[in-house]
């Protein structure tokens, strides 16, 4: 992760949630999965991994919506009440953590994608970034992330979640 200012500041397209982003996120990876690409009307989601508590709700509150995922595990997708931007999703009902959707950011070409994930189902016209791990599923966390947030991961998970 590249050195930059924190806090970095977010919102909804509409500006009813407002948000700030207190530490740099674990990891940032773009997820090329067919259920990104139906729930953002994208080609990819960009997402950064954070603790729940290093996003500070500036304005509004977000509402969760549950979503029907693949692997039948829980989906939440919080969600401006008023315009409905997708904000952050919280996978497997784990409170500690969320799944912040970069483009939310007011820059968010400062938090580019780590790791591109699920490329098995990339739509065919995306050049993947240079120099940036690509995985057809998914990668081994313990080998690709850097070991701070490995251990901020655990600190909040547990080890082996």
């Amino acid at each position: 992760m590249t050195a930059m200012s924190y806090p970095l500041h977010g919102s909804c397209y509409c500006g009813a949630v407002r948000y700030r982003l207190e530490t740099a996120p674990m990891f940032v990876n773009c997820c090329h999965c067919t259920e990104c690409q139906k729930q953002t009307s994208s080609a990819f989601a960009i997402i950064a991994v954070i603790e729940t508590d290093r996003i500070k709700l500036l304005v509004g509150a977000p509402q969760a919506i549950e979503m029907h995922t693949e692997s039948g595990n829980p989906h939440d997708i919080y969600r401006c009440p008023s315009c409905q931007t997708a904000l952050w999703s919280d996978y497997g009902h784990r409170p500690a953590i969320r799944f912040l959707r970069v483009a939310t950011l007011q820059h968010p070409s400062v938090l580019p994608p780590m790791a591109h994930i699920f490329t098995r189902s990339k739509l065919d016209w995306v050049v993947l970034s240079e120099g940036v791990p690509a995985f057809a599923i998914y990668y081994d966390m313990e080998a690709l992330w850097p070991p701070e947030s490995l251990a901020r991961r655990e600190a909040i998970l547990g080890k082996g979640n």
